[in-house]
């Protein structure tokens, strides 16, 4: 049995991440793969979908080319190109993670991994099985698009965002049942491709864990696309008829031809061995510590299997922080507390820390200051004048509490505020701080003036 100092189930952002740390602190490493690396994100998530909305990025600008005093008479779309497109880029990136696996000298093991027991993974094969042994394991396997019942996607009318990366045609009316980061992305993809989009979304708001103000803002901007959105509103089930679908709702029905379901994501906990090890869930979700530790002290989890949030970003820090503390390098605990997240919908949406409600829930007295992109020079001269930036601030102390952000480039310029939370800035040194001009980013140091009643442009 050939024996590794960790082996990693599973190689998306999390798995293969583990796997070039250990291998960076001279670890003898494995990592186990039953589909391709780079997981879910690389392959159908992340990077392919953004892909594809760079494409109908491009599609707007040529559409509204006149403002720029370009006149573009005639264009055609060519929707497998469009396609082929975001497939061509998600499969470079596997051989950039596959190089990156030789470079590091990690050994890639084609298989389903399960745990044995809890120092032997057993990896099956195509045609055969065989185990393999470790002093410690890390367990990345991810997960996958959740529905409820009576919503099952069967991969045709009824599909996932996997299944939308690679839709034959734009269709003539889609429905998209969850108004999420994966909803509003796909409803502002199909929407730019001529496609009628509905969005039901069960709470109040699109983006519903976001600030009310970005969420409202998003919610006008999408009307103004002529993109239906039907809030506060709940699917029973999803019937077919003939080659149409109906979404049925509380008092209502919807029929299209398209259903995108994006309810969320369940763990890939299944079948991995954690039952038969006594490796503690709770709801399929893998419990860890703060330091990815799971109750088997040799056992780590990391990235969506261990639970929210659900972001690539997340996976790779948590796989930093279990290697290093398997390595004894005393790594920071993690902390969730100021972890950006973005929407790459048009235009973008980011996010990090409290928003205003939040704040004043734990009590904060809090200063806030909003600026609009309209009047921001940048945005004018680039005719991206949609959104604001909306910052927060500790009263007392002057603390940065969080900051929302709806406007091009939005998910750039979220890294600055992550960074000044994380060095625990105040609203004088950020106010302090001189920004470049003619940037985007002016709009936070101008925000933060507004909090204070010293904003000069609005």
């Amino acid at each position: 049995m050939k024996k590794y100092d960790i082996i990693v189930i599973g190689g998306g952002p999390g798995g293969y991440v583990a796997a070039i740390r250990a291998a960076q602190l001279n670890k003898k490493v494995a990592i186990v793969e039953s589909s391709h690396l780079g997981g879910i994100c690389l392959n159908w998530g992340c990077i392919p979908t953004k892909s594809l909305l760079k494409n109908a990025e491009v599609l707007e600008l040529i559409q509204n080319s006149k403002k720029y005093g370009i006149d573009i008479k005639d264009y055609t779309v060519n929707w497998d190109k469009v396609i082929k497109r975001s497939r061509d880029i998600a499969n470079r990136m596997g051989k950039g993670i596959q190089y990156l696996m030789k470079k590091n000298n990690v050994d890639v093991i084609d298989g389903f991994g399960k745990i044995v027991d809890n120092h032997t993974v057993g990896v099956k094969k195509k045609s055969s099985k065989e185990n393999y042994s470790a002093d410690h394991i890390i367990i990345s396997t991810g997960a996958s698009a959740n529905y409820f019942p009576g919503m099952k996607p069967d991969g045709d009318n009824i599909i996932t965002y996997k299944d939308a990366l690679v839709i034959k045609s734009p269709p003539k009316h889609i429905v998209i049942i969850g108004a999420g980061a994966i909803g509003v992305e796909f409803a502002y993809f199909f929407n730019a491709f001529g496609s009628k989009v509905t969005i039901v979304e069960a709470q109040d708001n699109i983006l519903p864990n976001e600030d009310i103000d970005v969420s409202k803002e998003l919610e006008r901007i999408f009307k103004s696309k002529k993109i239906n959105i039907l809030t506060n509103v709940k699917v029973k089930n999803i019937t077919k008829s003939g080659k149409l679908v109906n979404v049925n709702l509380e008092d209502s029905k919807i029929s299209c031809d398209k259903v995108l379901v994006a309810v969320g994501v369940k763990a890939n906990s299944s079948n991995i061995g954690l039952k038969s090890n006594n490796i503690k869930t709770d709801k399929g979700w893998v419990t860890t510590n703060e330091f990815m530790q799971t109750n088997i002290k040799n056992i780590f989890a990391i990235g969506d299997v261990a639970g929210a949030p659900w972001l690539a970003h997340v996976a790779s820090a948590e796989a930093i922080t279990a290697v290093e503390y398997i390595c004894n390098k005393n790594p920071k605990p993690m902390k969730y507390d100021n972890i950006p997240g973005c929407t790459y919908c048009h235009p973008e949406v980011a996010s990090v820390g409290l928003t205003e409600k939040d704040a004043i829930m734990k009590g904060y007295k809090v200063k806030v200051g909003k600026f609009p992109l309209r009047a921001l020079g940048k945005a004018v001269a680039i005719g991206q004048t949609d959104g604001f930036v909306k910052i927060i601030f500790d009263d007392k102390y002057g603390e940065l509490l969080g900051c929302h952000i709806i406007g091009a480039n939005a998910t750039d310029l979220i890294s600055e505020i992550s960074l000044a939370r994380d060095l625990e800035t105040t609203y004088h040194e950020i106010i302090n701080s001189i920004h470049p001009h003619p940037t985007l980013s002016e709009a936070i140091m101008e925000a933060t003036a507004d909090a204070l009643g010293e904003a000069i442009h609005i």
